[in-house]
């Protein structure tokens, strides 16, 4: 056995070999099928990636399973402080499940987190598109970028804040966020306060709110907006290798 150190600090206690995970973080169980596809054993009804995944699902990462985790009793289950909620993170190491969980809140964190993650808890060397991913996000951030305001949610509208991936994400295309400074990481807001904060644009992810064509631009009739593939603005893991390029293609197509 051995006791790795997760990215909230506290210790989980593994077997020297991992051979089952239990995934409850989308981008994490991308991020394991590409490595190590065969330690994957369940996954949230979000876990939409690879599209041929092919394990038992465990419902939600708000509402997962617990008692099927349990029955399953994988070496492993895999959390995220933002996504999945504490009470099941605690209700499963009450029953005696490791569970690892993972906080990412910049891109250079999100290489760290997830390098440990396939390395030190699942056990393969690191594969190659995480090196491919970080080649393509350690180029520099382009020097003047549009000022934009990210809704990730309506009713009631929530932005992207500050201390988060995505804001950092934006940050490395050279966007400038309106919000960066509001308190909160993912501050409440109107849409009033949006257009009062003049953005050059405002951009639409499809996740966690299914923003769209038909659903949203009419909130902002004044303001210049985008929508974009929410999975290139907010997961970590290997959508990050043609995130760059896709996100950056939108910001100048419309800023």
């Amino acid at each position: 056995m051995r006791t790795p150190i997760d990215d909230l600090g506290h210790p989980v206690r593994l077997p020297d070999r991992v051979e089952t995970v239990v995934s409850l973080v989308p981008s994490l169980t991308e991020a394991i099928a590409r490595t190590a596809p065969d330690l994957l054993v369940a996954a949230t009804v979000w876990c939409t990636h690879p599209a041929d995944l092919a394990v038992e699902r465990v419902r939600g990462t708000k509402n997962p399973h617990v008692r099927r985790i349990v029955e399953l009793a994988p070496d492993v289950v895999v959390a995220n402080r933002e996504e999945n909620r504490e009470r099941h993170v605690l209700a499963l190491r009450e029953a005696g499940v490791a569970v690892w969980v993972t906080d990412v809140r910049t891109v250079a964190g999100a290489f760290v987190s997830l390098r440990r993650l396939l390395t030190e808890v699942c056990g393969p060397p690191a594969p190659g598109w995480l090196a491919e991913a970080e080649a393509v996000w350690g180029a520099p951030a382009p020097e003047r970028g549009p000022r934009v305001a990210v809704p990730i949610w309506r009713n009631p509208w929530m932005v992207i804040g500050g201390d988060t991936f995505s804001g950092d994400v934006l940050a490395r295309l050279g966007a400038v966020n309106v919000f960066a400074d509001a308190e909160g990481r993912y501050p409440r807001v109107t849409p009033d306060a949006i257009a009062t904060a003049a953005p050059d644009l405002v951009v639409l992810p499809d996740e966690p709110y299914r923003f769209g064509p038909d659903d949203g631009p009419e909130a902002f009739p004044d303001l210049p907006t985008v929508c974009v593939d929410g999975r290139a603005l907010t997961w970590y893991g290997p959508s990050m290798i043609d995130a760059r390029a896709r996100l950056a293609a939108a910001l100048r197509g419309r800023s």
